[in-house]
């Protein structure tokens, strides 16, 4: 199943918990005529692993961490597919970073790897945008990955019970043109190793958004460009780009 949030209301914020109660949950392929989509979580924090594909590290000219690599994007950043990514004016250089997401089911602290995927709840798509120039000025990640649209997610979560892991594929277009393709198996971290590494250190809650790194091929987008995150089994995560007003 293709589980959805969306709303029937066009005004509800991608960023709405289960709790508004504009928020519905279905099935993509049953989604209403004129809904919103919504992300497929409501997370209190979105994770990130920084580097998890040896070639990505290589490609911006970092070197390949021995340990998972986490910093956090706010949920203000979150967007469904659909959504517009703002270009924002501070920037010359924003990024997309096409990734897997997984989204936690229950609450998560010391869990051991063996143990890490009875704590999934599913899987979805991610676009972890980046302004590449402020990441780089900063000399940390906050600003770079933070900004308001930066994390579009969607357009489904597939329950981790009817999920293929080995056959995911992390393919991004950007206009038609594939830009990266990667295994989700190529990871330099498992799934069930970043939950444990992540709730050594920081509780987990259901709803939370971990995502688990990028392929190589990342580059810049422009106002005007449509990126789509595809993952087989998934489904297709689509934004297009606008110029901040």
């Amino acid at each position: 199943m293709k589980i959805i949030r969306y709303s029937l209301n066009p005004n509800t914020r991608p960023t709405a918990s289960d709790s508004d109660p504009d928020v519905r949950c279905g099935n993509l392929d049953a989604l209403p005529a004129g809904a919103r989509l919504l992300p497929p979580c409501a997370p209190t924090k979105i994770v990130c692993v920084g580097r998890n594909y040896a070639e990505h590290a290589k490609e911006l000219g970092n070197e390949v961490p021995a340990e998972p690599l986490i910093f956090l994007k706010p949920p203000s950043s979150l967007i469904a597919s659909g959504d517009a990514i703002v270009y924002p004016k501070l920037s010359q250089r924003v990024d997309f970073e096409g990734e897997l997401g997984v989204v936690i089911g229950k609450r998560a602290r010391n869990v051991q790897p063996a143990e890490a995927s009875g704590y999934i709840l599913g899987y979805t798509c991610v676009n972890d945008v980046t302004a590449r120039d402020l990441q780089k000025k900063d000399g940390q990640w906050t600003r770079g990955k933070g900004f308001d649209t930066f994390c579009a997610a969607g357009p489904c979560l597939i329950p981790r019970e009817e999920a293929d892991f080995a056959k995911f594929r992390i393919r991004t277009l950007v206009d038609g043109e594939v830009r990266q393709d990667g295994a989700a198996t190529e990871m330099l971290f498992g799934v069930d190793a970043i939950i444990a590494y992540i709730s050594a250190f920081m509780t987990l809650e259901p709803g939370d958004l971990i995502a688990t790194g990028t392929p190589p091929g990342v580059g810049p987008l422009q106002p005007g460009s449509k990126v789509q995150i595809d993952i087989a089994g998934i489904g297709v995560l689509e934004n297009v780009v606008v110029a901040e007003a």
